[in-house]
């Protein structure tokens, strides 16, 4: 269902997911979402912006925890169905999971010409304090293009506009809720909203491109002093594991145990990939920069850079659910750049 308001010259579509910014108290106190039409009574001031906006929801609106690359489908649908409609796109998201959301739309578009920016707050709406009014104001400002058009998916949160996919929650009090380690802010937001249009991604020539499978056989393992070979192996030997990302210490350093070293062996042997993320907000892997990594990097572990665990996450399970019959390929664009989501060259010409 969509919701129109008065016609503007630009135009932005407002897609409502659930999630703190669209919250309403019970009768026990809990937070539970409410629908999308109480957002306006909220934020009356939407109805007096320069730019037209139209507004839809997701079929079934959630709380961020309970996103899934279903719903990721389900909000790349939306995107995609309206697509030529509008100049740009928002987001309303939970918090929690905002920036696996971006990352993993940011893999799906492929020659993204227009913004999509993802937004939320860490108070509902209706508060009196909420952040939620400026968060989305500000954002609808950036989907419009009507300053600068950005072939991205972004998070906009307390001021700062981020490339989605090097976003990572790091606060879960304070209105900063979000940072991006790895790579500056897009834009800042201040008496006016300041670009810096030399870190944006440049437009691309192609087609535009959505593609929305994933494949979910992956796991994490965050490694830690004391780890068990038991616990290393029951993860290893997931039944149909496909891939596995390991989080570890500092530049990419991990136990050199022996036992360590077979359980990956093990897992290479049956197929499945495996990616090496520092656990460090800031920072990338460096294999072989210490004895440590070594021999990770001979049996073949593959390293992530600089890259957030976010999109670790979600640029294996797109690899692995859109190149299912060749790991050779999901391993060699796991280590290279797609959409600016780790600190080299941008090289998306096999990502076909």
């Amino acid at each position: 269902m969509m919701h129109q308001m008065e016609t503007r010259h630009n135009k932005v579509l407002l897609i409502y997911t659930g999630g703190t910014i669209g919250m309403v108290q019970d009768e026990s106190g809990a937070l539970q979402p409410f629908a999308m039409e109480r957002i306006y009574d909220a934020l009356p001031l939407l109805h007096r912006t320069e730019y037209h906006i139209d507004s839809c929801q997701l079929e079934k609106i959630i709380d961020s925890s309970n996103m899934t690359p279903e719903f990721w489908a389900d909000i790349a649908t939306k995107i995609e169905e309206h697509y030529d409609d509008y100049d740009g796109f928002v987001v309303l998201h939970g918090t929690d999971t905002m920036a696996y959301t971006a990352s993993a739309l940011s893999f799906m578009f492929k020659n993204l010409t227009k913004p999509i920016v993802l937004t939320g707050s860490q108070l509902p709406l209706g508060m009196l304090r909420s952040d939620g009014r400026e968060n989305i104001i500000c954002a609808l400002e950036i989907a419009s293009g009507r300053q600068l058009q950005i072939p991205e998916v972004t998070i906009f949160f307390e001021s700062h506009l981020y490339r989605g996919n090097r976003s990572t929650k790091v606060s879960a009090e304070n209105f900063d809720a979000f940072s991006s380690f790895n790579y500056p802010s897009l834009a800042t937001a201040g008496i006016k909203i300041s670009y810096k249009e030399h870190l944006i991604m440049p437009f691309p020539e192609g087609k535009l491109k959505v593609r929305k499978k994933f494949d979910r056989r992956i796991a994490v393992l965050k490694l830690f002093p004391g780890i068990t070979p038991e616990v290393v192996r029951a993860i290893v030997r997931t039944p149909d594991l496909q891939g596995l990302i390991i989080e570890t210490f500092g530049s990419g350093n991990a136990p050199t145990e022996s036992w360590f070293i077979e359980a990956l062996e093990e897992a290479l042997s049956k197929g499945i990939l495996i990616l090496n993320v520092t656990q460090c907000k800031a920072g990338a892997v460096q294999m072989r920069q210490y004895q440590a990594s070594c021999d990770m990097d001979r049996i073949g572990v593959i390293g992530g850079h600089d890259i957030t665990i976010e999109a670790a996450v979600t640029k294996m399970m797109y690899l692995l659910g859109n190149f299912p019959n060749d790991k050779d390929k999901v391993r060699d664009r796991l280590g290279k750049c797609l959409r600016g989501e780790i600190s080299m060259d941008i090289n998306d010409s096999n990502d076909e």
